[in-house]
């Protein structure tokens, strides 16, 4: 949604230089976000992600250990994100015919949400599937990378519609 012509952007200063938006006032409450993506690929690499005979190793539990790590460092790649105490990321996988589809969750007692860390998650774990399963299946795509709901903060609960 694009932001209304007359209020200000909040990540810009007076001088149109970018900012961190101040959330010292805020009072720290639990915050969640649940995000999700897809890596599409031929029946040949689930099943081979599933019987875990790729190669590299254990697909899945390598990018769960990204996508943890992800949550973590969200901060140092996206620039205006304030970095956070994450309290709990998991990430699960369900393999389908022809892709595995990720999700993250992440927690935290915060001032701001957690909706990039969850996102951040949920790719970085996505590119580590595209990487253990790349030598085998080249045409990989990872997509439908999306917010599913967000719990805290003034502006509530939101779920995203299946």
């Amino acid at each position: 949604m694009a932001e209304s012509n007359d209020q200000p952007f909040t990540h810009l200063d007076p001088l149109g230089r970018a900012r961190m938006v101040d959330v010292t006032p805020k009072e720290p409450t639990h915050r969640r976000a649940v995000a999700r993506c897809k890596v599409f690929m031929t029946p040949e690499t689930t099943a081979a992600i599933a019987n875990r005979e790729v190669k590299k190793g254990d697909v899945l539990a390598v990018a769960r250990v990204a996508g943890i790590q992800a949550a973590k460092r969200t901060s140092d790649l996206i620039p205006l994100c304030h970095p956070l105490l994450v309290g709990a990321v998991t990430i699960n996988f369900e393999i389908g015919d022809d892709h595995v589809q990720v999700e993250a969750q992440v927690e935290t007692v915060e001032r701001t949400g957690v909706e990039m860390e969850a996102l951040h998650a949920c790719s970085v774990a996505a590119l580590s599937i595209y990487d253990m399963c790349k030598s085998i299946d080249k045409a990989m795509v990872v997509g439908d990378l999306a917010l599913w709901e967000k719990v805290g903060g003034r502006s509530g609960h939101y779920r995203r519609e299946a």
